[in-house]
């Protein structure tokens, strides 16, 4: 596509050269630490009298991308945390800002605003750190797949049928990385896939905004294996997922979210092993318990990561679903003696 003919942004330099000399960190969950804050409803809505307060009939306790308006210091506070801790990249919180997600909440008209915002404060937290220690540090702007799967049909009665379209997730996902580009996102990550074609969609619109903006940024490419037949939701396996988005050329492909990285490993493994680009990989605290929590500790994720590091698998690792800025740091720590993988 034209797109790859677009000068390369300085990001790419600046990128590829930390990724020559070790492996890049990742940082870990938004969501824990969000969760830990034990919010109300007025905290997520925005206090009333205040300049951020949201007028809705619709309750927003759950909508953690709406907090990038009406709590921006404590979103801009965890992004700094994990900096802090070791990461390289951190990654917006607007994994739900698109107008398709943003529907459950009738926030739709916040989209663009989310997003630039959302890339704003985490750039502002990545500036504090860096004036703190002297590190460069990269915004992410984070796309997630959305609560709608162009592949399948969600009515067992009529399997031709979609809830969504290629078109319709174009579009969504344009405004999104629109506003991550003009909020100051140094590369996008299109993250935690369940359905291919959801990300073809989500990689075209990356390519339109780029055009526009008359320069590429890098692209980072992370799907999810959700059970044990280790294959995507819509099918597919490591290497039918690799094949499917290659033409992205991306700065890194690799797995996140859904598995701890015990159960990620060979997954993670077929992918190096026909993936001519970066892999990254940044699993789950384990599994979730009864109650829904994680309770794989630091040193223990940290230690199944460094394995990744130690057999040659990995390029950029991080934290996923109840991973914290402890988890980061000890994953940061236990994979500096590895080299990066050799592509």
């Amino acid at each position: 596509m034209l797109s790859f003919r677009l000068p390369r942004s300085k990001t790419f330099d600046a990128l590829e050269k930390i990724a020559r000399e070790r492996i890049v960190i990742l940082d870990g969950a938004m969501g824990t630490q969000i969760q830990n804050l034990g919010l109300s409803e007025e905290d997520y809505a925005g206090h009333s009298g205040c300049a951020c307060h949201i007028h809705s009939d619709h309750p927003q306790k759950g909508n953690n991308d709406l907090l990038i308006l009406t709590q921006p210091q404590a979103i801009e506070d965890i992004h700094y945390r994990y900096a802090m801790a070791g990461a390289d990249i951190v990654e917006t919180n607007t994994f739900s800002s698109t107008t398709i997600a943003q529907a459950d909440y009738a926030m739709e008209d916040k989209v663009f605003e989310l997003n630039v915002e959302g890339a704003r404060i985490a750039r502002a937290a990545m500036d504090r750190a860096t004036a703190a220690d002297g590190r460069p540090r990269f915004v992410a702007g984070a796309v997630g797949p959305t609560n709608r799967t162009a592949s399948i049909s969600p009515d067992v009665n009529d399997p031709g049928y979609r809830a969504v379209t290629f078109d319709d997730l174009r579009i969504a996902y344009g405004e999104q990385v629109r506003g991550l580009i003009a909020g100051g996102a140094d590369l996008i990550l299109i993250e935690t896939i369940f359905d291919t074609l959801n990300a073809k969609a989500a990689i075209f619109a990356c390519l339109e905004a780029f055009a526009e903006h008359g320069e590429r940024l890098p692209l980072m490419i992370s799907g999810t294996i959700t059970d044990a037949s280790g294959r995507t939701l819509s099918g597919q396996t490591p290497t039918a997922f690799w094949y499917s988005v290659k033409h992205a050329q991306p700065f890194t492909v690799g797995l996140n979210c859904a598995l701890g990285a015990a159960a990620m490993r060979p997954h993670l493994s077929e992918l190096a092993s026909v993936a001519d680009t970066r892999i990254c990989a940044y699993p789950n605290a384990g599994l979730p318990n009864a109650f829904g929590q994680y309770d794989e500790g630091p040193d223990d994720t940290a230690k199944q990561v460094a394995d990744f590091a130690r057999e040659g698998l990995v390029n950029v690792v991080g934290g996923c679903c109840g991973t914290t800025p402890d988890h980061i740091r000890a994953i940061a720590e236990a994979v500096r003696p590895f080299a990066p993988r050799q592509i």
